[in-house]
């Protein structure tokens, strides 16, 4: 039935009961266990003391009189924070046991540093065999640059993105936003679910080792970009928002402003040419098929591009709907979230912050009949919730205070 999630008949998501270990910071590894959050599961996100992810203090901008950055807000919902100094024995051995207790743990600290702490995947589960133990990593755990630094332009670039984004003869251009990181947590949350999934089915109710880093992920979203190289021997270049085996598939400059076709079949071609009142480009051959129309692109694009500036966005939308065309302008952020659509669907969710008052951001885009994703926390201050998880593990108040004592903890939060 259509719409059958629209109203979910259950209150919690399908990973309730799942405890994931949150080791990571940033990016790549937050808007993994954001996703596993939202699920249901409950993650425990262990930060440095005193001054927690670095993303924190990525501001301006920030939400009101909060601390926290608008950008840590923004992949940090759905988790509790634990204070652990990891450089101590006494904070290494708290991690131990929190690490006991967890399901999933994700980390994304530079390759062999767990290691050393005595803290990797080998230590880990020789007293927690189910663990499913997520590292990420910008260049992957073996091959020659496993040791290398990276960030999400460096794997933008060093992944192919940066060939073939951007307008012919122009310089290189990042997307808008971090893709490389975003892919690859993305790839790690469907690893642990899978890994969750075959830990259930085998006998002996094994985790395992997932490894994902930010190259692969890059290497893998080239998708037809490589296979088109693989075939022809020629790496695609940079097309602006043109499409290298459809046309027309791209932005034109209308009266007023843009607005984007994708005419990807011959029956769209034709409805495209109705739309236009332009039934001689229908008829000529050099434009008949999709092929045809790639291989004389240089002729049919000045075409369309006059035809196009002759009318308002709207009113091409208009006619472009009235002919079912698939078409849009190019929405800014503020359209797309008072998009009547995006609101529909959920994708515009709050939750209240003790000090930054309603704190938004996007939802969760995976939809559920029965387990609904939903935004249960908001995004905790640094080491709120410290004593309140260790108790959960078995220590006692005098144990705590002695953590703190030992620097393991740093200060005790004060909210």
């Amino acid at each position: 039935m259509v719409g059958e999630a629209e109203h979910p008949t259950g209150e919690t998501g399908p990973l309730d009961g799942i405890n994931v270990l949150d080791a990571s910071r940033v990016l790549v590894g937050p808007f993994c266990t954001m996703q596993l959050g939202d699920l249901g599961a409950d993650v425990v996100k262990v930060e440095r003391p005193g001054t927690g992810d670095q993303t924190r203090g990525w501001h301006p901008p920030r939400y009101g009189d909060a601390d926290e950055s608008a950008y840590y807000m923004s992949v940090n919902r759905n988790r509790r924070s634990v204070t652990l100094a990891l450089d101590t024995p006494e904070g290494r051995d708290a991690f131990r046991e929190l690490a006991r207790e967890a399901d999933v743990l994700v980390e994304n600290f530079r390759v062999g540093r767990m290691d050393e702490w005595n803290l990797g995947y080998a230590d880990l589960r020789a007293d927690n065999p189910g663990l499913v133990y997520c590292a990420l990593s910008g260049y992957g755990e073996w091959g020659p640059d496993r040791d290398r630094p990276a960030y999400d332009i460096v794997m933008q670039a060093e992944g192919g993105f940066m060939s073939f984004t951007g307008v012919d003869g122009g310089p290189p251009v990042r997307i808008g936003v971090a893709l490389a990181d975003i892919g690859a947590g993305m790839y790690a949350a469907q690893a642990v679910l899978a890994a969750l999934f075959e830990r259930e089915r085998s006998d002996d109710g094994a985790g395992q080792k997932v490894d994902v880093s930010l190259l692969d992920g890059q290497a893998a979203w080239t998708s037809y970009m490589a296979t088109n190289y693989f075939a022809t021997g020629d790496p695609p270049g940079r097309m602006g928002s043109k499409h290298p085996t459809i046309a027309p598939y791209q932005a034109f400059e209308t009266a007023d402003s843009y607005v984007v076709v994708a005419v990807a079949s011959e029956p769209i071609w034709e409805r495209f040419c109705r739309a236009l009142d332009r039934p001689d480009l229908y008829a000529d051959e050099r434009f008949e098929t999709n092929s045809a129309r790639v291989e004389h692109r240089d002729e049919l694009d000045p075409l369309l591009d006059a035809a196009l500036a002759e009318r308002s966005t709207d009113d091409w939308l208009d006619r472009f709907d009235a002919h079912d065309v698939p078409a849009s302008r190019v929405n800014s952020v503020a359209d797309v979230f008072s998009h009547p659509q995006v609101l529909a669907r959920g994708m515009r969710a709050s939750v209240d912050h003790p000090t930054a008052g309603e704190v938004e951001f996007p939802g969760s885009p995976m939809q559920f009949s029965r387990t609904p994703a939903t935004v249960r926390r908001y995004p905790p201050r640094l080491g709120e919730h410290t004593d309140e998880v260790l108790r959960e593990v078995g220590y006692d108040d005098e144990e705590i205070d002695a953590l703190y004592a030992a620097g393991a903890l740093g200060d005790r939060f004060e909210g």
